[in-house]
């Protein structure tokens, strides 16, 4: 009887080894590519390098829209829906807030002050409009009723930038450091018309830089092996902006006074001013 007993102790254990070995077989899923991406999970940002506000000796601050329809700037844009761990830019920026990775602050201003949720911010993109419908049993007669649509990624094509421009005589040296990204959607009147873009929130660029590094943008040369990420991307500036502020004693944009081709050329104009700023340092 005890022999009976044990052997069918021991048939059980084998069957649940077996059921517990199966069920971890279907759990993992078949490796997506040719190789297991594990460098991505490791990398880490650069770190700023240290500034003593003595050795500052020139500053400028800028503001820049990078426009994500442009051909340079596609990859922020695409793909529309998440692939495995690829990502548009600003699903990986929703997600974080989702999981509080990282703080979102108020768009009213750029100086980071006023922080906000995830849920307050798809709450306030939700768009909700008010019709009158004709009801199902009756459709010579209507009713009001709300229809809300939800906001999607796919809906913000530009991305404001904040950032400083500085000397620092201790290493001779002309850099730039981001502070701020803004994501930027359409907004519309109620007929339709367009009004321009409509900043959504900002995010502090430094505190962001470990999630940034640990997110590939796609690499057109070398596709996944490239490990380009979107710390490299903006610490190398490798994307195509255009000013729409510099900082002036009115505090004011670059479309307040001026449109069209001219505020194009105002805009190069600002660009030009840093270039020549640091081409005159090393002329004798």
């Amino acid at each position: 009887m005890k022999r009976i007993v044990f052997i069918a102790l021991v048939a059980v254990l084998v069957a649940g080894v077996r059921m517990t070995t199966c069920a971890q077989v279907l759990e993992a899923p078949p490796r997506d590519g040719a190789f297991d991406r594990t460098v991505i999970t490791q990398v880490q940002p650069i770190p700023y390098p240290y500034l003593r506000e003595a050795d500052i000796t020139w500053t400028k601050r800028i503001w820049r829209v990078i426009d994500m329809r442009e051909k340079m700037n596609q990859p922020f844009y695409f793909p529309e829906a998440p692939q495995n761990q690829w990502k548009s830019f600003i699903q990986i920026i929703l997600d974080a807030m989702k999981e509080g990775t990282i703080q979102a602050y108020s768009a009213e201003t750029d100086l980071f002050l006023v922080p906000v949720t995830y849920k307050e911010t798809m709450d306030q993109l939700e768009k909700k409009k008010k019709v009158s419908l004709p009801r199902p049993d009756n459709p010579d007669q209507t009713f009001d009723t709300v229809i809300s649509t939800p906001f999607y990624s796919t809906d913000v094509k530009q991305l404001r930038i904040k950032e400083d421009w500085y000397f620092d005589k201790q290493r001779s040296v002309l850099e730039v450091r981001i502070l701020g990204i803004c994501p930027m959607v359409e907004s519309f009147a109620e007929d339709g018309t367009s009004r321009g873009p409509k900043p959504l929130f900002w995010i502090y660029f430094p505190d962001c830089r470990n999630l940034f590094a640990r997110n590939e943008q796609y690499n057109l040369r070398n596709g996944v092996a490239g490990r380009l990420t979107y710390d490299d991307v903006f610490m190398k500036r490798i994307f195509s902006s255009y000013v729409y502020k510099e900082e002036n004693v009115y505090d004011r944009k670059i479309s307040d006074y001026a449109t069209g081709v001219d505020a194009l050329l105002e805009s190069e104009k600002a660009k030009n001013k840093i270039l020549e700023f640091e081409s005159g340092l090393w002329e004798y």
